[in-house]
């Protein structure tokens, strides 16, 4: 999707609907006709790159083994976040820098924390809740950093410190 890779780009400056229309070879009154303006647009980039993660999440751990399930998660969060950064930029960066999703950013965190939540083994539903939200938390701004450069490590070194964070986090 052009959104993605226009939305998530380095340089965000060439997400206007000019632009989109141009790399996505629409006209701009398709484009108004679609989306109204630019900040819905901007929201359906936004829920798509939700969507597709929390779809691939959801595989992932459904289809791995209970003692595998950490590491099964991890690194297909990666190959989504990391091996495709404008997606990435798109689900962690943008929400910060995009007012038209600042408020998606907040809503959407808690299905990641459910997802986190009903994964680990822990018996206090209450402090189980806590674990799982300071983790998503953590992951959040391990994955920021990544893809914003603070944090230069090979990408195996990173998936391998995730699945560690994940796996003690739920003891």
């Amino acid at each position: 999707m052009a959104g993605i890779q226009l939305l998530g780009a380095v340089d965000r400056s060439a997400s206007n609907v000019r632009a989109v229309c141009r790399a996505a070879g629409l006209t701009e009154r398709y484009f108004y006709e679609s989306f109204g303006d630019r900040d819905t647009f901007v929201r359906a980039v936004y829920d798509e790159v939700g969507a597709r993660a929390r779809s691939a999440l959801i595989a992932a751990v459904e289809g791995a083994p209970a003692n595998k399930r950490a590491d099964a998660a991890v690194r297909v969060f990666v190959e989504l976040m990391v091996d495709d950064p404008a997606m990435g930029r798109v689900l962690l960066l943008a929400p910060l820098r995009e007012p038209a999703i600042g408020t998606s950013g907040v809503e959407l965190a808690p299905r990641f924390v459910t997802l986190v939540r009903e994964q680990l083994a822990i018996e206090d539903p209450d402090k189980r809740h806590m674990v799982a939200v300071g983790l998503v938390g953590a992951l959040t701004s391990l994955f920021m950093g990544y893809l914003e450069g603070t944090i230069a490590v090979p990408r195996e070194t990173l998936v391998r410190h995730c699945v560690e964070l994940v796996e003690s986090a739920g003891r």
